[in-house]
């Protein structure tokens, strides 16, 4: 059961309205008036509660199934409990992202500016903003509407962020300009100096980094990740970008649309992603690799050279992942010989 104490419920609900919302068929369609006040865990879910069985690993699970409802596939259907009434969907996963976004949202914080807030008097912010304990807003910012900008977090002078757009707890945003829908978690830093020296006299003098960072639309950018800007070029975030936890985006990058990078990776400069690339956890990348649209890179591979759109590639270096299964084939087979 979700904390209330959190989430605001919108239920209940009667079955036909979720039937409505999540595009299931319901089976016996004299239940549509039983009321659904809750969504649970396929082990956990009790009367007036509705639950999703779509993994066919979870089908002895499903035998105890206790729920009111069930959301499956037609394939899966037979599995659940005679008693549970059950909802029919070719994408039981999609249906409960909807019936989820549907029936619960976050506590509102409210509109306004909070008082201890400092707002550059050349800054303009659109309608339905808030604006939490501790903000500084610099000159020249631009905010679209219905914003929400979190305790402490810090916007410099001449940025602009679009509508809908969170800005978290302690975050900061330099040098940029953001598209609408955007989520950027606590802690993350956008704009930063990129990692560029040079040695002259003995010494690392830096290079002045005077790109910027460019967002798309309905990008998340984790918690203390941080985004470098470029040097002369921009550092460019397509629309619809998924970026993790901890990761490191380099000065210069350029990341096409619906990308994910999952957390602790790096990325270092210049690299140039195409579409949909996926990055696992820890995965790190040499500057100025081009990876091609759709590419998997799996989770603690170190990428040395370009990658080719569609490949999956695994290891360190990483490689094709056959190639990296048959040698961890070949040095087990060694090893049990010796």
């Amino acid at each position: 059961m979700v904390d209330l104490s959190f989430y605001i419920n919108n239920g209940p609900m009667t079955l036909h309205k979720v039937s409505e919302i999540t595009e299931a068929v319901l089976q016996d369609p004299s239940k549509a008036n039983v009321m659904i006040r809750d969504i649970a865990t396929l082990t956990r879910a009790g009367q007036g509660e509705i639950c999703f069985f779509y993994d066919k690993k979870m089908k002895e699970q499903a035998k105890d199934i206790r729920a009111t409802a069930c959301v499956t596939t037609e394939e899966l259907a037979p599995l659940v409990p005679h008693e549970v009434i059950k909802l029919i969907s070719k994408d039981p996963k999609r249906a409960f992202l909807k019936l989820n976004m549907a029936l619960y949202e976050e506590k509102s914080r409210g509109l306004g500016i909070a008082p201890s807030a400092k707002i550059a008097s050349t800054a303009k912010l659109g309608k339905n903003c808030f604006v939490g304990e501790n903000v500084v807003i610099e000159d020249n910012v631009i905010i679209g509407d219905n914003c929400l900008i979190e305790h402490g977090a810090v916007i410099t002078n001449d940025c602009k962020i679009g509508n809908n757009c969170r800005i978290g707890v302690n975050a900061k945003v330099s040098f940029c300009e953001m598209g609408n829908d955007c989520y950027i978690y606590a802690g993350a830093q956008i704009g930063n100096d990129g990692f560029g020296f040079m040695m002259i006299d003995g010494k690392h003098q830096r290079i002045p980094q005077l790109g910027r960072v460019i967002i798309g639309d309905d990008v998340e950018v984790g918690a203390n990740a941080c985004i470098d800007r470029g040097a002369l070029d921009d550092t460019i975030i397509g629309d619809g970008c998924r970026i993790d936890n901890l990761s490191q985006i380099a000065h210069n990058d350029i990341m096409g649309r619906g990308c994910i990078v999952v957390a602790q990776t790096g990325i270092a400069g210049s690299c140039t992603f195409g579409d949909y690339v996926v990055c696992g956890g820890q995965t790190g990348f040499a500057d100025h690799l081009k990876i091609g649209s759709g590419a998997q890179i799996g989770a603690q591979s170190g990428v040395m050279q370009d990658v080719e759109a569609g490949s999956v590639v695994l290891g360190y270096p990483a490689q094709p992942i056959k190639d990296f299964m048959r040698q961890t084939v070949y040095l087990k087979k060694i090893i049990k010989n010796k």
